[in-house]
């Protein structure tokens, strides 16, 4: 190819002449047809929108020699199509576009430059909590308080809607991001400004990547890097290594697409994918419907991917079609994949490209499985349940162990609840909940849920009525498609009414357990367990009281619940004993897969996807009644304890700061592996003997008011005092479990926001010591903001998850990595040192650093700022720094 810059552009249709596009297959490289289909879409956005970086670096040509360049390195910059944001990150982004705004005409700029440029959707999802179940009126009920609590966030929401040009608000109640996502707003192809091209999405939420499954390129990103991107910035990233995912045979009957994840998770973690793409291919796929590849691709996170993307096929055509999608749009996307050589035959095997490295899976060896108890790549065949959390009870604390002598696995507690007596022990499920959209935007596990729920009524089973059961679809097409076919009814017999259309209990939002039952918990210690069909069971996360949490299928939720424990093998011991002395088994029980798709057939419809999604930023009343001011600029209110006005802005000027060598600086926290952002920056419920609870209290509130930390995500002041909060946290420093440190200087054990500040106010720089994975989980970007308030300089882990070390970067704390081979253990680190980090005046991406410590010993680490443009942002002190300087000027 003479010139690789040159743009071949041409009418997809005759009769449309101006809808044009760019036809990378007539490049007539042989390089295109084996690449990746996933990098296929990267090339595009490279070609189609980044001129400037064509030009300058030759990125075509980067992209096209993929295979060659994958391991060196390579920066290229990636504009998506779209953005999406839920609401837990999405207020602290407009928030910080309200800032944004302060801050550019302080300095003399214009502040409505600070505004997405591309379409930018914000969904309402994380809000709402089970606070009432097992009631008719739940829902309501929930939804009425969701408002009472979170009206100031909504107000301030809309009036970012109104503020700011191409932001849409979904408002509270239309169901999960991902799902309305994949139902509804994806176009799989984009049909703007006279072009065609493909669709693609960064969002502010780690499980962003379930639109993957549709065929569009997607991945989560902090909230600070997706702001950038909103204001025109290209995604500064390294050319990533694709990993083949080779798909084979068919699954069971009786599998799940959650089965099938949870397999693809620990085999993928096992393989090592962090940083890197995953793409499906093989005839298997083509076993897949659109839904389980979605669930499938919501999971990516938690296997540690960038994104794991399926190719679009006809399969996908057909999904548009079956959502309500307008027929004539989808075949005009049918008909532009065809001719760029986008559109993928699973079953042709000429069309595989090349890849990094294949691994195979064959769905017939997959069998039901559940993850847990604390992290959800320890798959455990549901046939091995049993005998796999009793062996955890006396293992040694960890991610496979609670340390319950071995006296005390028998322990039962009794306890009254609802004025009849019922026994708790280890292993007791106390939550049982159909959530998240990981499984609720399948309508096959859905549909199999309530067939079982149905079977298991007609046979007399019930579930006890202290468990805290609910059902929180992803959207209204859920409810509409379980009532039309009958099942709605059995569901809510089991306990299983519909409580709201968000995460809920997924995000840690599963409200209060009754009284009595964490008495009996408390009193006995007992490792009591919750059961969701989620994706992640970090500790801490789903509730307080529940050390045992597992992902499970929605059928095998419900299984659980009637069962009341984990602790039973359902091949030899029954679900229960109906009034008639009969024992019920599972297999009794259990809906086939023809059952499930004769249902699906009948009852999932178009019609119900039109009539649902055409009223979605209409129908909610409480919505529409919100009052927001029209300003351009917003106006704090100072009493606020929700949204205020950060400090991250404060002092900024036109003139670049030289980075400074980080001097005898403390260790705030030393960690192990896995540590996630939900140990750096809880999400769910604020202990009222908190830093944040003591905040607010001096603020006039009573705990019942306090909310959420992740509803507080407008605030710095709450989410400070909330950084590294989680009552799991586990710190090197401290003998037991809990979010507090020693503060060195005194020798004083002290919550971590007082030990920070004690730091700060004597003029003290802190970093962080982490093993591997550090910062998994959660794309929230306060994991970030968080520690940069408290005076954290830098963070030095053995190994980072990628979102995470993104929003390091964008806050301007360095990730530092040690030296392959080197952690903390072989270094003879134990955090009571005091670090000197070397910033030589020359950065290079990657570079090594020098690190003094006041013992004398002296070591080097890599400094992970991956590219040029990272560089450039630390110059800056950050993303945000950066975008509002070029705003200015």
């Amino acid at each position: 190819m003479s010139n690789p810059f040159v743009r071949i552009v041409e009418p997809l249709d005759p009769t449309q002449p101006l809808k044009k596009f760019f036809n990378l297959s007539k490049l007539e490289d042989v390089r295109y047809a084996h690449l990746p289909f996933s990098i296929r879409v990267l090339l595009e956005a490279a070609i189609r929108n980044c001129d400037e970086f064509l030009v300058k670096k030759g990125d075509v040509e980067n992209i096209l020699n993929w295979k060659v360049l994958q391991h060196k390195n390579v920066e290229v910059p990636f504009k998506p199509a779209r953005v999406i944001l839920q609401d837990f990150t999405g207020v602290p982004a407009v928030v910080d576009f309200a800032a944004m705004r302060d801050a550019v005409k302080k300095l003399g700029g214009d502040p409505e430059k600070i505004n997405p440029v591309c379409p930018a959707d914000l969904v309402i999802d994380h809000s709402i909590q089970v606070d009432f179940n097992r009631r008719s009126d739940s829902l309501q009920k929930n939804q009425d308080l969701e408002f009472e609590r979170n009206k100031e966030r909504f107000e301030f929401l809309k009036w970012g809607s109104q503020a700011f040009k191409n932001m849409r608000i979904i408002p509270p109640g239309s169901g999960i991001i991902h799902q309305v996502n994949l139902e509804y707003l994806a176009r799989v192809v984009m049909d703007q400004d006279d072009y065609y091209y493909p669709d693609s999405v960064v969002g502010t939420d780690s499980h962003t990547t379930m639109i993957d499954g549709l065929g569009v390129l997607g991945w989560g990103v902090g909230g600070i890097e997706a702001e950038a991107v909103m204001l025109g910035q290209p995604i500064s990233m390294v050319l990533p290594e694709v990993v083949g995912y080779k798909l084979l045979g068919n699954p069971h009957p009786l599998v799940t697409s959650t089965d099938i994840v949870l397999t693809i998770t620990k085999h993928l973690r096992q393989v090592g994918v962090v940083g890197k793409f995953v793409e499906f291919f093989g005839p298997g796929v083509a076993q897949l419907s659109i839904a389980d590849r979605a669930t499938i691709a919501n999971m990516c996170p938690e296997y540690g991917a960038t994104a794991a993307y399926f190719p679009v096929d006809d399969i996908s055509i057909g999904y548009l079609i079956q959502t309500g999608r307008d027929k004539e749009k989808v075949m005009c996307t049918k008909k532009y994949l065809e001719a760029v050589g986008m559109l993928r035959d699973f079953k042709n095997s000429s069309q595989d490209p090349d890849f990094t490295q294949v691994v195979e899976l064959d769905l017939h060896t997959v069998v039901p499985c559940c993850s847990g108890p604390k992290r959800p790549q320890d798959k455990v065949a549901v046939s091995d349940m049993k005998k796999d959390f009793e062996t955890c009870l006396g293992a040694k604390q960890g991610f496979k162990g609670f340390q319950i002598a071995p006296d005390r696995h028998t322990s039962i507690v009794k306890f009254n609840f609802e004025g009849c007596d019922f026994e708790l022990a280890h292993g007791s499920v106390v939550i049982a909940a159909i959530t998240s959209c990981t499984n609720t935007s399948n309508p096959s596990v859905m549909l199999g849920a309530g067939l079982l729920a149905k079977k298991a009524v007609e046979a007399g089973l019930t579930v006890k009525p202290y468990i805290k059961t609910s059902l929180s679809p992803g959207s209204g097409v859920v409810t509409y498609y379980l009532r039309e076919s009958g099942v709605m009814s059995y569901l809510s017999q089991l306990g299983f009414d519909v409580v709201g259309y968000g995460c809920m209990t997924c995000i840690g939002n599963s409200g209060p357990l009754p009284e009595s039952v964490v008495e009996a918990i408390t009193q006995g210690d007992l490792v009591a367990v919750g059961v969701l069909s989620g994706n992640r069971n970090f500790e801490g996360r789903v509730h307080p009281n529940t050390r045992a949490n597992y992902l499970a299928s929605p059928p095998l939720v419900i299984a659980y619940a009637i069962a009341g424990t984990i602790r039973i093998d359902f091949e030899k011991e029954p679900l229960g004993i109906n009034a008639s002395g009969r024992k019920i088994f599972l297999k009794d029980i259990w809906p086939t897969r023809n059952e499930i798709q004769a249902v699906e057939r009948q009852f999932v419809i178009p019609g119900m996807f039109k009539e649902v999604y055409q009223k979605i930023e209409t129908v909610n009343q409480s919505w529409n009644a919100l009052n927001a001011p029209s300003d351009k600029l917003y106006t704090w209110n100072p009493k606020s304890t929700y949204i205020k006005s950060p400090p991250f802005f404060d002092g900024l000027t036109l003139a670049l700061q030289t980075p400074k060598t980080i001097e005898d600086a403390y260790v705030l926290l030393s960690f192990g592996d896995s540590v996630t952002t939900d140990h750096i920056s809880p999400a769910g419920n604020i202990a009222r003997n908190s830093p944040a609870a003591r905040y607010l209290t001096s603020r006039g509130l009573t705990p019942r008011e306090f909310n959420s930390y992740g509803s507080r995500r407008g605030n710095d002041a709450v989410m400070a005092r909330g950084t590294f909060a989680n009552i799991r946290l586990v710190n090197k420093f401290i003998d037991k479990q809990g979010p507090q440190t020693v503060h060195f200087p005194s020798g004083e054990t002290l919550d971590v926001f007082d030990a920070a500040e004690r730091y700060k106010q004597a003029g003290h720089p802190l970093i962080v010591l982490a093993g591997k994975e550090y910062g998994a989980g959660s794309s929230r970007d306060w994991a970030a903001k968080g520690p940069f308030l408290l005076g954290v300089k830098a963070v030095l882990a053995e190994s980072y998850e990628r979102i995470h070390r993104s929003n390091l970067v964008g806050m301007g704390v360095i990730p530092l990595q040690y030296l392959p081979g080197q952690d903390a253990g072989t270094l003879g680190l134990t955090g009571r040192e005091r670090y000197t980090i070397i910033i030589p005046e020359q950065l290079k991406p990657q570079m090594n650093v020098q690190i003094k410590l006041d013992t004398g010993k002296t070591f080097h680490a890599i400094m992970r700022f991956d590219t040029d443009v990272e560089l450039t942002y630390f110059h800056n002190g950050g993303i945000l720094n950066y975008m509002i300087r070029k705003m200015a000027s």
